[in-house]
């Protein structure tokens, strides 16, 4: 509940913002401090190294808070936030040196877009990655690499030995500064090395229990929300004045709006409450020791799909019932509708999943480990 009032709190200093994050492609340093000083980009952090070891349900509603303000903000809320989950995973020694720090900011990469050969007690790593939300900020980097042995490994990197190139030249979520990023040789102990689905737990509790990719999905599937019910707030107060060509009435007081803003806003708080409830169903598991099914995995990644489509569509209706005032830059719902159709690209949230999900549905056997 702190997370959340202080996500709730940090509303209009991310807002104020939000149109430089726009022009500078990168967050502002204020809205970076603010969110960093509130423990809002390392909410996976276990208690034992002084993190608040959030739970899922307070994850999504603090993430989907600071993306109401701004989408872009809470992207790299969500990115920084899933990345603090590795924690759990790293040594004692290398977690503390890494997340311990209050002013720590990870984030990164988990595809292995490099590769890393052992070199004693190191990897000796180089590669390319694109999608680096947030690096600009970030004091460690993730980046997945496949090693010489052909296995799997999640690098932490030093920003010292990362290059960040200027890419991100986009429509939609501008300010999350998700740029390519290259290492090229660096010298990475292996205990700053994790192997997330397959490695060793370091930390007890129901948080290292909970499924990788199900937090992450369903932080991803919380930023849309948070965007559709900025885009939803915003028509409202338009609707209210905005008195369209011919017409003596405004938005407000047509039948068809009024019937139209009725449904969408049943469609986006049913969305959140079906994720909202299967998170709470899994988190409930975890902490009385049970194991995460795939059955319950997959009801979580269908909430999260459903929750990042029906976002989509919602600000997809209440921009075309906005009219011609929605077309301008200056207009929050054309930022709402760049942002919101950015998150549902993403692999965790992608509809393509519909077809997994709906085999599993059946009873077919499918590959789970992505769920």
């Amino acid at each position: 509940m702190q997370l959340l009032t202080a996500a709730e709190g940090l509303h209009d200093l991310v807002a104020s913002h939000a149109d430089q994050a726009e022009h500078d492609r990168r967050l502002p340093m204020p809205v970076v401090a603010a969110l960093r000083d509130a423990g809002l980009l390392r909410m996976c952090v276990p208690a034992v190294y002084g993190g608040p070891e959030a739970d899922p349900v307070t994850l999504v509603q603090a993430i989907e808070a600071v993306a109401k303000a701004d989408g872009a903000a809470g992207w790299c809320t969500m990115i920084a936030s899933t990345t603090s989950s590795m924690s759990l995973f790293l040594a004692p020694e290398f977690a503390r040196e890494i997340f311990a720090d209050p002013h720590a900011i990870a984030g990164g990469v988990f595809a292995p877009s490099g590769t890393a050969t052992r070199e004693g007690d190191a990897w000796r790593v180089s590669g390319r990655w694109q999608w680096g939300s947030g690096s600009q900020h970030c004091t460690w980097l993730t980046a997945g690499c496949t090693t010489d042995t052909g296995e799997f490994h999640l690098m932490f990197l030093d920003p010292a030995d990362v290059t960040i190139i200027d890419t991100w030249h986009v429509v939609g979520m501008r300010g999350t500064g998700s740029n390519d990023f290259t290492v090229d040789g660096a010298l990475v102990p292996a205990g700053r090395s994790v192997q997330p689905m397959l490695g060793k737990r370091y930390v007890d509790g129901a948080l290292a229990a909970f499924p990788n990719f199900s937090l992450l999905a369903a932080g991803v599937a919380a930023v849309a929300l948070g965007v559709a019910r900025h885009a939803l707030d915003e028509f409202v107060q338009l609707a209210q004045g905005k008195r369209p060509l011919y017409s003596s009435r405004t938005l407000s007081q047509s039948g068809s709006v009024q019937a139209e803003l009725s449904k969408a806003e049943a469609s986006l708080r049913s969305a959140l409450a079906f994720l909202l409830d299967e998170l709470s169903t899994a988190w409930d598991a975890a902490q009385h020791g049970g194991r995460i099914d795939v059955p319950t995995r997959g009801a979580i990644r269908l909430a999260g799909v459903h929750a990042a489509t029906t976002a989509a569509h919602v600000t997809d209706v209440v921009y075309t019932l906005a009219g011609g005032t929605a077309v301008y830059e200056t207009s929050p719902l054309q930022r709402c509708l760049r942002d919101v159709h950015v998150a549902t690209q993403h692999l965790m949230v992608s509809p393509r999943l519909n077809e997994t999900l709906g085999k599993l549905l059946f009873g077919a056997d499918i590959d789970a480990s992505q769920l």
